[in-house]
């Protein structure tokens, strides 16, 4: 039937041990270590996804008050640029009005002087109408 050789058998066995041994340092050992330098590894870039969630909480909250202050500043400006245009138009409106009351009082002047000339030259020419008047009448 089945021979058992003890000799081949303790051969196998030993030949088995030191292919174990062997795997054991050349494959085993450096995929552990591998393996073990990856977790480190892991967990450190953890950390630093961490650490750098927090810096960029933070650099987000300076930049919504930068932006926050920079809207506070805009705003006071336009307000400010608003102001003095409303200050620009309301003196140069000032100043058209003046200008127009000064224009109308002399053309309330000038027309007060035609009408002084006007009746004079009226009352002047007036013997000439009342005696073309008188004519008129007269051939009536």
């Amino acid at each position: 039937m089945l021979d058992i050789h003890v000799s081949l058998m303790l051969l196998v066995a030993v030949v088995f041990l030191v292919l174990l041994m062997l795997l054991n340092s050349w494959l085993y050992q450096p995929l552990l270590r591998f393996m073990d330098e990856r977790d480190k590894n892991i967990r450190r870039d953890l950390e630093n996804v961490s650490s750098n969630t927090q810096e960029i909480d933070e650099l987000r909250a300076k930049a919504e008050e930068v932006i926050a202050n920079a809207k506070n500043e805009a705003a006071a400006l336009r307000a400010k640029t608003i102001e003095e245009s409303k200050l620009l138009a309301q003196s140069k409106l000032e100043s058209k009005k003046e200008e127009l009351e000064k224009r109308y009082e002399a053309f309330l002047e000038e027309l007060k002087g035609e009408e002084a000339k006007l009746k004079s030259e009226l009352l002047s020419q007036m013997p000439l109408f009342k005696e073309s008047l008188k004519a008129k009448f007269s051939q009536i």
